[in-house]
């Protein structure tokens, strides 16, 4: 790349006090590898391929619906069905093709994620899901590689940077924050719970600006620090962090115990403990006597239904309400079929094997045009 090319491109940042040209080289030089593609991925991929790191890494196995547009702005509704790592990496060589871009149209599990890991600086957490999350975490624990994590939720996200030492030589991780993962249907997420759509833009960009600060060195990034933001308040704080016994004791502590973890997703049931049905059997079952439909989802939750009879215990008092349960057959049902399998356990687990007891496979928002 030539000197006046470089100054052209970069030029808005390389002018600034404390920066100059030799953080722009480290930036160049620089190899990130974002983990998901999604709603905090996207601005991440965008603000660090237009600020010149060398080498973006994108791991995402899932294609672009139509349900990601409202947050997901690197993509259009041309692109419905594509896979979001190519459609991504296509999308960032326009905006700095004198960077390089690596796709990796995979789901991490424990058999590639230190290979995969391996290969970068820096790590940013884009992922959606517990079981992720914890994998991604360990892994770069394993390796000692900056990981710089984000979450969202509802009207609020999460920032912070884990795995790198503080002048007093301390260095959290997740585990040391949320030391294990949530029991299935205990944490609702976006799909459950709903984002306001600009939330994992300004997240994301946040993570992005993380992992410049500490290429480069300027600032001070958010090290042993939780920072929190609500968008309907403009309510910013951060929170210290410090090093959990317990957080340690459950992380794997070298390679060999990585490969040997178990990183299933905790928000689905084991497969074949409960019955999912259709909405055809749905409709069948419940016109039983015996039967009884009910709603977990929490209070206010869309859309409302009027078609047929059903009694509300949202998930969050499900567990104290459901010997109350008289019914032989109890059918439930959630927005996505989700929380209703987790119900379905509590059921068992409460009842044993004398009710009959099934879960709405997809959930509403899957039926609506046979439910709603």
């Amino acid at each position: 790349m030539k000197e006046d090319n470089l100054f052209e491109r970069y030029g808005r940042q390389m002018i600034l006090k404390g920066f100059g040209e030799a953080n722009q080289q480290k930036l160049l030089q620089a190899k990130v590898l974002v983990v998901g593609a999604g709603g905090l991925g996207c601005p991440a991929l965008q603000y660090l391929a237009a600020a010149g790191i060398g080498t973006i890494g994108i791991v995402d196995n899932d294609a672009v619906s139509l349900s990601n547009l409202h947050r997901q702005v690197l993509y259009t509704t041309d692109d419905i069905g594509l896979p979001k790592a190519e459609v991504a990496a296509s999308r960032l060589r326009r905006v700095n093709p004198q960077i390089k871009i690596v796709s990796y149209t995979i789901r991490l599990n424990v058999s590639n994620a230190l290979d995969t890991i391996r290969e970068y600086d820096l790590v940013i957490d884009g992922t959606d899901n517990f079981a992720s999350r914890y994998l991604v975490n360990d892994a770069c624990g394993i390796l000692n590689k900056p990981l710089v994590y984000g979450a969202v939720s509802q009207y609020e996200g999460q920032v912070a940077v884990f795995n790198v030492s503080d002048k007093k030589g301390h260095k959290v991780n997740y585990r040391d924050v949320f030391p294990a993962s949530p029991k299935n249907g205990e944490v609702a997420n976006c799909e459950q719970a709903g984002v306001l759509g600009v939330l994992p833009g300004i997240i994301g960009t946040m993570q992005a600006a993380e992992a410049i600060k500490l290429i480069t060195g300027i600032g001070k990034p958010l090290l042993n620090k939780l920072l929190t933001y609500n968008v309907l308040t403009n309510e910013i704080y951060d929170v210290h962090l410090t090093v959990s016994s317990a957080g340690k004791g459950l992380a794997p502590q070298d390679e060999a115990s990585f490969l040997a973890m178990d990183y299933s997703d905790g928000c689905r049931a084991e497969e074949g403990t409960v019955v999912e049905i259709d909405a055809e059997q749905f409709k069948g079952i419940s016109k039983k006597p015996s039967a009884v439909v009910i709603d977990v989802r929490e209070w206010g939750e869309s859309p409302l239904l009027s078609n047929f009879d059903y009694q509300q215990i949202p998930m969050s008092v499900f567990r104290e309400n459901i010997a109350a349960i008289k019914a032989d057959t109890i059918i439930l049902f959630c927005q996505h079929g989700i929380r209703s399998l987790y119900a379905a356990e509590i059921v068992e687990e409460v009842f044993g094997t004398t009710k009959n007891v099934y879960s709405l496979k997809g959930g509403i928002v899957k039926w609506s045009d046979e439910l709603v």
